[in-house]
C-alpha cells in the first residue's frame, strides 16, 4: 500500500447501540444559510404524536453530496430489485416547525 493511500484511509467506529439502526417512516427537512437539518421521525398509525428518532445537522456542500449518494444508490437498488413504487399520501395534520421545510 502506498503512504498516500495509507493517509487517505479513515477508521470509522460504529458502536453496538448505533449499528442496531433505528426505524424512521418520515423525515423532516429544514435549512439556513449555514446548515440543513434532517429529522428522522417515527410516525405510527392512529397515534397523534410521533417522535423525532434521529437528527442530522450537516453543511449545504454535504447536504448536495448526500443527496448524488441517496440518488445514486437508489439507481442501483431499483437496477438490482426493480422500481421503487410511490404513493401521493402524505400526513394529513400539519408538521410546519416554522421556515422551509421538505418532506421525504
Amino acid at each position: 500500500m502506498a503512504a498516500t493511500e495509507q493517509q487517505s484511509q479513515i477508521n470509522i467506529e460504529l458502536t453496538e447501540e448505533i449499528a442496531e439502526g433505528e426505524y424512521a417512516n418520515l423525515a423532516m427537512i429544514a435549512h439556513s444559510h449555514s446548515e440543513f437539518v434532517i429529522d428522522f421521525i417515527r410516525l405510527m398509525p392512529g397515534i397523534p404524536k410521533a417522535k423525532v428518532k434521529a437528527r442530522v445537522v450537516i453543511t449545504p456542500e454535504h447536504a448536495k453530496r448526500f443527496l448524488a449518494a441517496l440518488e445514486e444508490n437508489i439507481q442501483k437498488y431499483e437496477e438490482s430489485f426493480g422500481g421503487i413504487k410511490q404513493t401521493q399520501e402524505a400526513p394529513s395534520f400539519p408538521l410546519n416547525f416554522g421556515g422551509t421545510i421538505g418532506e421525504a
